[in-house]
């Protein structure tokens, strides 16, 4: 059982790095960069299509990240 979740975790962790990493990225330009953004501060738009959907995926397999984390640390104990 302990090998079964360790290989989840891992499989989980890579699949979370992808996720991350296909994700578009909210830099506009190089001033943006510098700035800090601060000029979109309160312009809070809604995600929509890809992003939203990457989004969602990312916090899932967070989620399930840790879950599988915890059951492996509560396996691991017993």
């Amino acid at each position: 059982m302990e090998k079964t979740l360790t290989v989840a975790l891992i499989v989980v962790g890579f699949m979370l790095i992808v996720t991350v990493m296909m994700q578009p990225s909210k830099q506009q330009d190089a001033l943006s960069a510098l700035s800090g953004g601060a000029g979109d501060l309160f312009a809070e738009r809604k995600s929509r299509g890809f992003e939203a959907v990457m989004r969602r995926v990312t916090s899932v397999l967070g989620a399930l990240w840790f879950i599988i984390g915890f059951a492996l640390m509560y396996v691991s104990a017993h």
